[in-house]
């Protein structure tokens, strides 16, 4: 086997890189900008005997960049069966292999956990290469609380099951950070308004690209705008906990709310979601229940 070339080039100067202790080293990469990359990633990326890729197409720009020459591998949800116990071999005979994702931390919302756990009940060494997050990087720039947060990752892409979820994300009190593609990003942002209108929260379109911008307003005044909202690109959004002084949920809140619980609940179930999150009496919400209960099911009070 041909001994590979273990080194990288940065701003036209050519560094070496020491081979990595044997074993699975999970590697952040940059989530648009390619300079957004640590050197201790390029030398671990340079000097790994294999880099196992979601798409080596989108990697190999970044080992093209940085003039890096370590063999790609496709591993993603669709061929990890396959492509898994081949990796575990290499690693059984010793081998340095860096786990990437397209862009950002490894595993997060990205395939590896399976990997990384049969790795280590394998006994081999996994070493995490800390960088890029999409995650962290919106919620830094969102000027919202982070005191707090809770990471949902991609929502349901069918309106009613998504619905539900963001009925069930509304109880957490603490920031929300989701993301969207922006085929969908319009209807996740009418849905928000619908469940979570009073809350503040920013929207983050292409993170650290050329054309990255973010909008922070409440979710009713950027649902109000998504008819003129850049769709193209990837999209975080982070939105706000419910404030202290929240006000009594609004009419149309509060039947998408139970039509939304109503599809998968109880009566009774969804009534009782509906109070802890509306600030209404339960009585009215319980009247309110049935009203739309009899609408879900086609009963019109005939016999």
């Amino acid at each position: 086997m041909d001994v590979p070339n273990r080194t990288f080039s940065v701003a036209g100067h050519v560094l070496s890189a020491p081979r990595p202790v044997p074993g699975l080293h999970l590697v952040a990469t940059p989530i648009g900008n390619l300079a957004d990359i640590t050197l201790r990633a390029l030398e671990t990326l340079a000097g790994v005997d294999l880099i196992a890729c979601e798409d080596t197409r989108i990697t190999r720009r970044l080992t093209e960049r940085y003039a890096i020459t370590a063999e790609l591998t496709p591993y993603h949800e669709h061929n990890a069966a396959q492509a898994r116990p081949k990796i575990l071999q290499r690693l059984a005979e010793g081998a340095a292999i860096a786990l990437v994702s397209d862009a950002g931390t490894p595993l997060i919302s990205d395939p590896g956990f399976k990997l990384v756990r049969e790795a280590c009940a394998a006994g081999h060494q996994v070493i995490a290469v800390p960088g890029a997050s999409s995650v962290l990087t919106a919620l830094s720039v969102a000027a919202l609380p982070t005191d707090r947060f809770f990471f949902e990752g991609f929502l349901p892409a069918k309106e009613q099951a998504r619905r539900t979820r963001l009925s069930e994300l509304a109880r957490i009190d603490s920031t929300l950070v989701l993301f969207e593609s922006g085929s969908r990003v319009q209807e996740t942002l009418t849905d928000l308004a619908a469940i979570m209108g009073g809350r503040d929260a920013a929207i983050c379109r292409e993170l650290t690209k050329l054309h990255e911008e973010i909008k922070r307003a409440p979710i009713a005044e950027l649902a109000a705008g998504k008819d003129t909202l850049e769709t193209r690109g990837e999209f975080v959004l982070v939105i706000g906990p419910p404030p202290a002084d929240a006000q009594t949920m609004g009419q149309d809140q509060l039947d998408e709310l139970l039509r939304a619980q109503l599809q998968r609940d109880s009566v009774k179930d969804a009534v009782a979601h509906a109070v802890e999150l509306s600030g209404r009496p339960r009585r009215e919400v319980y009247a309110r229940a049935l009203e739309l209960a009899k609408e879900l099911r086609g009963d019109d009070g005939r016999e």
